[in-house]
Parts: C-alpha cells; sequence; structure tokens
C-alpha cells in the first residue's frame, strides 16, 4: 500500500535515490550525495515542508512531487496567485500504478489551498523557485523534451504547452572563430570586462540563484566606461560531472536598445567565449524562447547548436 505525506528531514537521501533513478536525460544532473538538494532546493528562504509531498510504500519512498509558487511584479516576495509544479518523479519500478496520478493531484490541491489561480507545470523564469542548477541546464526551461515521458503525463491530465524554450550549446574544444567585418570598429569603440558578480538582482532572482556565482562580461565604451552590453556566465558545477567536461552557462545577454543590430552582442559573446575556452571549459550552454528569432540567428552564428526543447505546460 502506498501512503502520501509531506516532507520530513529524513527524507532527502531517498528523494535523491528517487531523482537518479528518474532523471536520466541530458537536463538532469546525477545527485552525487542528498546535500545537492540541500544548497538547491531545502535552502531556500521561501520552502515549505508541505509543498514537497512523497509517496512511501512499506517505509520505503518510491516518489515525489514538488509544488512552489512565483515572485509578485516586483520579485520582492511571493505571489500565490501563480503556482508551479516544479518537478514530480517515480521510480521506474512503481510507474503505471497511479502513484503520479496521485501526486500530481495532491500538489493541484496544495496550490489550490493557497490561494493558486493558475497552474504550471515546469519552472520557467521567474517562475522558477527551485532547482535551478540541477535540472533544465544553464536556466530553467519548463521539462525538457529529452525526459520523453513528462509531456504525455502532463497533457493526459489536462496541461497543454504553454511556452517553449530552446536550449542551445557550443563544443569549446573548437576553433572559436567568428568571422565579422563589424568587429574592427567595435574593437577600437569599445572594451570587455569581466567582473565578479554583485548582489543587484531582485530578492527573488538573489534567491534562485542561491550560491550559484555568475560572472558578469560587459562591454563598455572607451571614452566614457559606460555599459552597452552585457551577459553572465556561471560554472555548472552539477551538469559539468554528469557530462564529463566542464561546462558553463549563459544568462542575461542585453544589448543597449539605441545599439542593437550593431554586432555587440555577437562580438561579446565571441570574446566570451575565448575567454571561457582559455580557462578550460569544454561546453557552454544557452537558452532562448522559440519566438526570439534574432537570439537564434546569434548563437548559430557564433557556432551554438540546438540540442533540446524545454516546455511549460499550463492548466
Amino acid at each position: 500500500m502506498v501512503d502520501y505525506r509531506c516532507f520530513k528531514n529524513t527524507d532527502p537521501p531517498g528523494l535523491a535515490e528517487i531523482w537518479n533513478e528518474s532523471f536520466v536525460g541530458r537536463g538532469a544532473a546525477r545527485l552525487r550525495h542528498a546535500s545537492v538538494l540541500e544548497r538547491h532546493v531545502f535552502a531556500k528562504p521561501y520552502f515549505d515542508s508541505s509543498s514537497l509531498i512523497v509517496a512511501e510504500e512499506e517505509g520505503r519512498l518510491v516518489g515525489f512531487v514538488h509544488a512552489g509558487f512565483g515572485p509578485n511584479q516586483r520579485e520582492t516576495m511571493l505571489a500565490r496567485g501563480t503556482g508551479i509544479i516544479c518537478v514530480l518523479a517515480v521510480r521506474p519500478s512503481h510507474r503505471n500504478k497511479g502513484i503520479g496520478t496521485q501526486l500530481l493531484t495532491l500538489a493541484e490541491a496544495h496550490l489550490k489551498e493557497r490561494g493558486a489561480q493558475t497552474i504550471y507545470a515546469g519552472a520557467l523564469r521567474p517562475h522558477n523557485p527551485f532547482y535551478f542548477g540541477i535540472y533544465g541546464g544553464s536556466d530553467a526551461p519548463g521539462f525538457l523534451s529529452s525526459d520523453q515521458a513528462a509531456g504525455p503525463f502532463l497533457e493526459t491530465h489536462g496541461y497543454r504547452a504553454f511556452e517553449t524554450t530552446l536550449v542551445y550549446q557550443r563544443h569549446l574544444e573548437q576553433p572559436i572563430n567568428v568571422p565579422d567585418g563589424r568587429f574592427a570598429g567595435l574593437r577600437k569603440r569599445f572594451d570587455v570586462r569581466i567582473l565578479p558578480r554583485i548582489a543587484v538582482g531582485s530578492w527573488w532572482q538573489e534567491c534562485v540563484l542561491g550560491l550559484v556565482e555568475p560572472v558578469e562580461f560587459r562591454l563598455e565604451e572607451k571614452l566614457t566606461g559606460k555599459a552597452v552590453a552585457r551577459a553572465s556566465a556561471w560554472e555548472m558545477e552539477s551538469f559539468s560531472c554528469t557530462w564529463n567536461q566542464p561546462a558553463v552557462g549563459l544568462l542575461n545577454i542585453e544589448v543597449r536598445d539605441d545599439l542593437r543590430r550593431q554586432g555587440l552582442a555577437k562580438f561579446l559573446i565571441a570574446q566570451l567565449l575565448r575567454y571561457l575556452q582559455d580557462q578550460y571549459f569544454g561546453l557552454c550552454e544557452v537558452q532562448a524562447s522559440e519566438h526570439n528569432q534574432a537570439a537564434a540567428k546569434l548563437f548559430h552564428s557564433v557556432g551554438f547548436t540546438q540540442v533540446d526543447v524545454g516546455r511549460v505546460f499550463k492548466k
């Protein structure tokens, strides 16, 4: 008989076992020990043990689901009107027995009881309270297509694809050769600076990043010192162990509005990739919405290829 209950402090080793058995796709980090969950889940200031529901059979954990909430518009606190099914996992030996369905039902009820009017399945910024750094890759793209069971299971239970994110990667052992006639002029006008992360984001952004420490690459005007473009890079430690090569993720690629379509983003990313290559990283990953054609063109122009698709589902 399967019993369902809320999280207890003795559960992490069992949760790590379920994780490693259930998430075997390319976009999930293999957990070497349960303390990884402490860093990326339990240490969040808004973690609520009642939102993590486990399925237990004869004293052994066989599945779990974790629900959470997104932030308010200013990202200063939780907004309980939006609920997220962050993760749902069942051991392969216990699938097709209704356990996943019951876990999903309990999680939905939990969210509704606390005020959720909209429920999403899959984390996508800013609705990504947990698991950044161990699922999804360089950012939170929802549930990945490489986890083949997720989409069909959710669709069977009334969810429909709502947002789609494309996942791109570039191997850094290949030469960083990005020809562009604009680069010579850009080198004369701009410098690239590398800065340690400064905690200037919102409360929510700082909570999501947690112990992850991105480095900012900034393109600055030589005459004024003003920043005109920036991108952040973070070492994907857990994924590096899973992929057997040092990996780095890119976040928050921005160019000043009045300077777009002049090659600045391409120039910055090319310089960034060369720097990462010199630091002996073997793989770089970045993500973008399927509707962002400019980003797709940019990433292809500097040697990225699409490797996966993430989807957020809505009920």
